[in-house]
């Protein structure tokens, strides 16, 4: 696969997903770059290059997730140690844009973190970005850099087709766990041919727990949401039990781009009423929190033509 257009290129890795930037390299027929990105005693990252850059088009692979302060600063000092050494272009490559929820000013004194991370990553070196499904698309706008925001969704269609082939426009709808997500699901919906509901939860006062309503027919109907992340898994838990106990549905799947799977995420989803939830490995998932109820969809291959 090694071609003229990828001589110059160069991979490197930082520490949030080595098995993807594995994955990335190999697709492109490269070997990763010889880097070592460690921490000092009292937590400061140190980072050295261990071989020429100079006029290289340099990717570095780092998902902004848990411990995301620590691997944004190792994405930021790898980024300057790269500039510093004369590379020609700099492509951060996020398959995980951490920060991105923090997208506009939701309450008075609230801060803009997404934009504030687009800056720092423009000050410290990037020529570009490369990500997959942002929090929202309009945080391209961010960015004084170009920004290639990749999708995830085909991925996901592919694994339910060859999963469930036929009986999806039989039996199949797909679900929005909330109003913002209705763009995403009906692309999902349309790429399977099948009709969409819509979680809509209603807190009637302070205090007092949301009500689900599903607008929209789930009733004996096998039922997919689909969001772009999960973090503590509480919505998704809660919009699979209300999709089967308020609408009737048979079964609940669930699919995501990033799982995040922070605090009591596993727990909740071993115990909730999802019988399969499939993501992307765009953040690396540790042993502890591999369950059977998991399905992780490789995004290597994306990213991989993508550089190329």
């Amino acid at each position: 696969m090694l071609n003229s257009g990828i001589s110059n290129i160069k991979v490197f890795a930082c520490n949030s997903n080595k098995t993807l930037a594995n994955a990335i390299a190999d697709k492109l027929g490269l070997k990763l770059g010889d880097c070592e990105v460690e921490k000092f005693s009292d937590g400061e990252i140190s980072v050295k290059i261990n071989e020429t850059i100079r006029g290289a088009d340099v990717f570095i692979i780092q998902s902004t997730s848990y411990p995301v302060n620590d691997n944004l600063m190792e994405l930021l000092i790898m980024i300057d140690a790269m500039k510093r050494a004369s590379a020609a272009r700099i492509t951060a490559v996020m398959p995980y844009y951490g920060y991105a929820r923090q997208d506009r000013k939701a309450r008075a004194r609230d801060p803009i973190s997404a934009k504030l991370v687009a800056n720092i990553l423009t000050s410290a070196g990037a020529s570009r970005v490369l990500t997959m499904d942002l929090h929202c698309a309009q945080i391209q706008g961010f960015f004084d850099i170009p920004v290639d925001n990749l999708v995830g969704s085909p991925l996901l269609t592919d694994f339910y087709i060859k999963k469930f082939g036929d009986s999806l426009e039989r039996d199949f709808v797909a679900v929005s766990p909330d109003l913002g997500s209705v763009t995403r699901v009906r692309k999902f919906a349309e790429k399977l041919n099948i009709p969409i509901a819509i979680i809509d939860k209603r807190r009637p006062k302070a205090n007092v727990s949301e009500v689900m309503n599903i607008i929209g027919d789930v009733k004996g109907k096998r039922a997919v949401i689909v969001d772009d992340l999960v973090d503590t898994a509480g919505t998704l838990c809660n919009g699979a039990k209300a999709i089967i106990e308020g609408g009737g549905a048979t079964e609940v799947y669930a699919c995501a781009t990033h799982g995040v799977l922070s605090g009591p995420a596993i727990e909740r989803i071993e115990q909730s009423v999802i019988k399969e939830l499939v993501l992307l490995d765009t953040i690396a998932l540790p042993e502890k929190k591999k369950i059977p109820k998991i399905t992780m969809v490789p995004v290597g291959p994306v990213f991989a033509e993508a550089i190329e």
